[in-house]
């Protein structure tokens, strides 16, 4: 008779999981079950019920959209600390709260999927473990998605039938001005001045780019706080209506999903209201500047009409800038102001505009072959140096500590609240003073963290990049496109010998023997 050996079950210990839970709540939200403070007591509570889990981290954007990835700190936070292997689990409220983009959605959790990390969503009861929850997480986003374009088509009506009766005047308040009554302008006197100057200046001749110099050589911060000012910003400010007390609203508006901004060349209705605020700029100081701006604007069109390679070829040796010069048998030669007046002021002579067009030929050739030689080692470059950057910063430690402490006393007061020692209204005020202090501070270690310069070159470099992807193999003629796309500028060493400076700061040098006479 055959012998039967019981097996008496095992008890395994539980399975040790590093959770996170990943919260968001929209800025304009009454309900208090779904608040940020809230939403990180729960997860905290329920996450210590759980043996063997341990809690990462509460993420949470607030008063953010949803429907791009990319303007999601903490999400994006969560993102990277799963790829370097510190959660295995993530806790979301529902798929809404994750993302109203269905593909980014799935693009995310497919990338969740492939490291181990598994996501639940408490809502829609789904649990990405299960092999089949793929379909029904597409469904529930796809959901969510409309719910956002809902969202947004509500207050985009909201917003028209204010702009009918003049009474949305903007989001956000231009230089010069601030928010006050979440909906009137009053004038900053301290910015106003500058206002004034910068108008002033450009009526005296000084150019956009000279003024954003000077102010940025005085230490006058720009309206987002940074101290570098921008040529664009200048131009953008001189033509801003709203500093003589007018408003021109729809100026730019949202188009497909995600929602993508798109300036407003007529396509949509546009409401211009006068007098809807105080004015900074008087009525004939700003007319007078737009007749200015569009005489140089005409300018240079006409310049650039004439050559792409106008403007920007400019002399290594004096630095002035190069003029097209053409004989009356057509041949065309690019030459030195300096040295056309007077030719012993600057030895840089002429240079035969076809010698140029095949020395952007040589060019083009040879970074298309060799771009994983040069281009990619200096995107490498830059990126350890702004890695650099960001790790020195002196003040970066002692606000990484405060956010380490500031996260820390959250927990605590969530703890003292599950074990009944804090009262309710206490503890969602302490909480919500925390967040406040949290978003203060992540707000100052990302202005820390962004080196412009560098993410500018970086961002250069990566269109140059793909310009050169997307490029033919081979060119049989100058190709004015890919030169307005690749070359910021050309500059002349010597007749035989000029140095291409690429968009994003990368210069290569071509020569060429001279030809006898």
């Amino acid at each position: 008779m055959a012998q039967v050996k019981i097996i008496a079950p095992q008890t395994r210990e539980a399975e040790h999981l590093r959770v996170a839970a990943y919260c968001r709540v929209s800025s304009d939200s009454k309900d208090q079950l779904h608040s940020y403070a809230a939403q990180i007591r729960n997860y905290t509570e329920e996450i210590a019920q759980h043996d063997g889990w341990e809690l990462v981290d509460v993420y949470a954007d607030e008063g953010l959209t949803g429907t791009r990835m990319d303007q999601r700190d903490d999400f994006n936070r969560m993102m990277r600390d799963c790829r370097k292997g510190k959660i295995n689990r993530i806790l979301v409220k529902s798929v809404s709260r994750f993302a109203r983009n269905t593909r980014d959605c799935l693009s995310a959790l497919r990338e969740l999927s492939a490291m181990g990390v598994s996501v639940r969503f408490e809502k829609e009861n789904i649990d990405t473990k299960t092999l089949t929850t793929e379909l029904m997480v597409s469904v529930s986003g796809s959901l969510a998605q409309q719910e956002s374009i809902s969202i947004s088509a509500n207050q985009k009506m909201s917003y028209q039938r204010r702009m009918e009766r003049g009474e949305f005047i903007t989001c956000t308040a231009p230089y010069g001005y601030r928010i006050v009554n979440k909906k009137d302008l009053e004038i900053v006197p301290e910015e106003a001045a500058t206002v004034r100057w910068i108008f002033d200046a450009y009526l005296k001749g000084r150019s956009s780019g000279w003024i954003a110099e000077q102010l940025t050589a005085k230490g006058i911060p720009s309206q987002s706080g940074a101290e570098c000012w921008r040529e664009t910003g200048i131009r953008y400010l001189l033509t801003n209506e709203k500093y003589i007390g007018d408003a021109l609203s729809q100026k730019s508006y949202s188009c497909g999903f995600p929602f993508v901004q798109k300036r407003n060349h007529g396509e949509r209705l546009q409401y211009y209201t006068e007098n809807s605020h105080p004015a900074i700029i008087d009525r004939d100081t700003f007319e007078r500047v737009q007749a200015l701006l569009q005489k140089k604007a005409q300018k240079e069109k006409k310049r650039r009409e004439k050559s792409p390679l106008a403007l920007k070829i400019v002399c290594g040796n004096c630095g002035t800038v190069f003029q097209r010069r053409s004989s009356q048998n057509g041949y065309v030669t690019w030459v030195c102001r300096t040295h056309d007046r007077y030719a012993a002021d600057c030895p840089v002579g002429r240079i035969p505009e076809a010698e140029i067009h095949a020395a952007f030929l040589r060019m083009y050739h040879r970074l298309k072959s060799n771009a994983d030689i040069i281009l990619a080692p200096a995107l490498r470059q830059l990126n350890t140096l702004d890695t650099i950057l960001r790790q020195n910063h002196p003040q970066l430690l002692t606000i990484n500590r405060a956010i380490a402490e500031a996260t820390e006393e959250s927990h605590k007061i969530s703890t003292l609240r599950a074990n009944g020692l804090l009262d309710a209204d206490i503890c969602a005020a302490r909480m919500n003073a925390i967040s406040a202090r949290l978003a203060q501070l992540r707000g100052e270690r990302r202005r820390l963290t962004e080196n412009e310069a560098i993410d500018e070159t970086m961002d250069a470099l990566r269109k140059v990049e793909q310009t050169l992807l997307n490029g033919p193999e081979r060119l049989d003629g100058f190709d004015e496109e890919l030169f307005e796309h690749l070359v910021e500028k050309i500059i002349a060493e010597s007749q035989n010998r000029i140095r291409f400076r690429l968009y994003g700061g990368l210069e290569l040098t071509e020569q060429w023997e001279v030809a006898a006479r």
